[in-house]
């Protein structure tokens, strides 16, 4: 069985700094969300338990085949991409439709891991998005994952309580973000990543028809604006005074 985790490249969130209220993305470095991370941790674990194969999925420029190195160092099988300039910053459907078009060419896949929400919009709505595409049962918000010979049993956590549902093969989970702890791949793991088997495709082999399709457009991204005082403090008692003047103490 093959496990695909769909994952996507988006700007080192540690790295950007605001300016003007508006985050720098110059010289940020590209990275893997962190609960895309946890998805992919998900399958890692599941394929030592079970066996099978782990295929991390994503699509996006062509500096994604660098990226994905991160996820085949960390467990990852094989890599299957889809390069085109025209999907940088596309929107959730677009990506939703690239990514299910991309799945059907995939054999014998039985889990589609994708994680809670990405770490730049964090819309969540991709997983959903590619489990209807696909006609495919769906479960969100798990923390647990078992696999037998019936199919799934997904634990998901809410927020009064867990629910355990089971379900058959394949399914579209969607994960939490403290499912697990991703592992830190050795320096061999990631010298090795380089030689694993990739597949490039462009948009054009997936004979996808994209024109026509509502877009999404972020009109503005802003920090929150701040009011700070600026007041020096040099002791424990300046502080103390600054803190009754503003009422706190």
């Amino acid at each position: 069985m093959n496990i695909v985790v769909a994952m996507k490249q988006i700007p080192d969130l540690q790295q950007i700094r605001i300016r003007n209220r508006e985050p720098v993305l110059d010289g940020v470095p590209a990275t893997l969300g962190l609960i895309d991370k946890n998805a992919l941790e998900a399958a890692v674990l599941l394929k030592e338990e079970q066996g099978g194969k782990v295929i991390v999925l994503s699509a996006g420029n062509e500096e994604v085949e660098e990226t994905v190195k991160e996820a085949l160092a960390a467990g990852a099988d094989e890599g299957f991409l889809i390069l085109d300039d025209e999907l940088e910053g596309a929107d959730g459907g677009v990506k939703a439709r690239v990514l299910a078009e991309a799945i059907k060419k995939i054999d014998d896949v039985g889990l589609i891991l994708f994680g809670e929400g990405s770490g730049d919009n964090y819309s969540g709505q991709v997983g959903s998005r590619v489990a209807e595409l696909l006609d495919l049962p769906q479960v969100g918000y798990a923390s647990k994952i078992e696999i037998n010979d019936n199919g799934a049993v997904i634990t998901r956590s809410l927020e009064d309580g867990e629910e355990i549902i089971e379900t058959s093969l394949p399914v579209v989970v969607s994960v939490l973000g403290d499912i697990n702890e991703p592992r830190i791949p050795s320096v061999t793991q990631i010298l090795k990543a380089g030689k694993k088997p990739k597949e490039v495709l462009e948009l054009e082999d997936l004979e996808l028809n994209l024109t026509g399709l509502p877009e999404i457009k972020t009109l503005s991204n802003l920090a929150p604006e701040t009011d700070r005082k600026q007041v020096k403090i040099s002791t424990v008692e300046e502080l103390i005074k600054a803190l009754k003047t503003e009422g706190v103490i």
